[in-house]
């Protein structure tokens, strides 16, 4: 009888360097919609300056994403301490400098000159880079209460000072950013069911003695627009009208009705998908939905190929971010979620959003391809 015998072993590399391009080119395709779309809800204003300054945004976004891609993303642990400095300080200048619109209630934006930003913007991403940082740190001992208070703090301080805005949207996604990066890390249930039942009974001390006026307001509007159809539940109404003016195929570029006369409210930033939905009708706005949630799919599915755990919480921070961002703007846009000025990564309007938004994923393709190689054993 033949006898078989192991004749040795090999290391063969499993990752190396490697671009995805996939995502890298949905960001690009998508962000290029989002100029499209942009143009057509401005095209009655009579001037091309949001479409150009968005035209800059997205191709200074590209070379930023790039640039980030090809810059090993763990040098970003020997900067923590001065991200994490630096978000605290935009953050609080924008307290003494900002400004907004009182109507809507916060002072968000820093002006220079004619160049306007929402340091919020980029304190998302200081918070994804350090919170991942110190959670890598911690993860072994993260359900001990003190490292758990640690890591509580981190987070209040710069909740804290983006409510004092204040700006409960960017609010809403810190506190979902920060809650999926500690169950990925495996907080105990004996932390979040606590935590869960606490936010609930408290929902009505919050609503009546936390909240502000306007905002009590906007949750009423959310349970029935019609109680100020002229005012506070004018964009909802409107933007409801317009997606189902769409209907399937929605009513072709440039001849939505409700878009063109102007009836959208905040069309080119909050209400944008009102816009889209209306002149690419249903297959035009699943599609872009699809889309969105395969680029959040990629970045969890980064996560899980990483090859440390700093690599891993960056992308689920980021993927955690823009999956909040999508479900709260098509909400607010089709009456589910209230209204909270939060816009449609990629497509709305704004050029702090849309450079922010192309670093972020210039953070998930770094982790991607700045993998170390893994082997594995051969027989051969």
């Amino acid at each position: 009888m033949k006898k078989h015998k192991l004749t040795g072993f090999g290391l063969q590399p499993v990752i190396a360097k490697e671009f995805d391009w996939f995502l890298f080119l949905l960001t690009v395709i998508i962000a290029a919609f989002g100029l499209v779309v942009v143009y057509s809800a401005t095209r009655t204003t009579g001037s091309n300056s949001n479409i150009i300054v968005q035209s800059g945004a997205y191709c200074l976004g590209i070379g930023l994403m790039l640039g980030i891609t090809f810059f090993d993303y763990e040098q970003f642990s020997n900067m923590v301490k001065y991200i994490y400095v630096f978000a605290l300080f935009i953050l609080v200048i924008v307290l003494i400098f900002g400004e907004g619109e009182e109507s809507w209630g916060a002072r968000s934006w820093i002006r220079i000159g004619s160049i306007g930003f929402q340091p919020a913007e980029f304190a998302k991403l200081c918070f994804v880079l350090t919170f991942a940082y110190h959670l890598s740190k911690v993860e072994d001992k993260v359900n001990n209460i003190k490292v758990l208070l640690g890591l509580t703090v981190h987070f209040a301080v710069l909740l804290a000072l983006i409510l004092l805005e204040p700006d409960m949207g960017s609010a809403m996604v810190f506190i979902f950013m920060f809650a999926c990066m500690l169950f990925v890390a495996k907080l105990s249930y004996k932390y979040i069911i606590p935590v869960l039942a606490c936010g609930i009974v408290s929902l009505p001390i919050i609503y009546n003695f936390v909240l502000e006026d306007y905002q009590r307001k906007r949750i009423d509007v959310f349970f029935d627009p019609t109680i100020a159809p002229d005012a506070e539940g004018y964009n909802v109404i409107q933007s409801k009208i317009a997606i189902g003016s769409g209907q399937l195929w929605g009513r072709g570029y440039l001849e939505g009705t409700q878009n063109q006369m102007g009836l959208i409210p905040s069309k080119t930033t909050d209400f944008i998908f009102s816009v889209l939905s209306e002149e690419f009708g249903f297959i035009g706005a699943v599609i872009v939905v699809i889309l969105l949630f395969v680029l959040i799919y990629r970045c969890f599915k980064a996560a899980k190929r990483a090859d440390n755990t700093f690599g891993r919480y960056i992308c689920v921070g980021v993927g955690a971010m823009f999956l909040f961002h999508v479900f709260e703007n098509v909400g607010m846009c089709i009456g589910i979620m209230p209204v909270t000025g939060i816009p449609l990564p990629f497509i709305s309007y704004g050029g702090t959003s849309l450079v922010t938004n192309m670093a972020a994923i210039g953070l998930v393709l770094s982790v991607t391809y700045h993998n170390k190689p893994r082997a594995r054993v051969e027989v051969y």
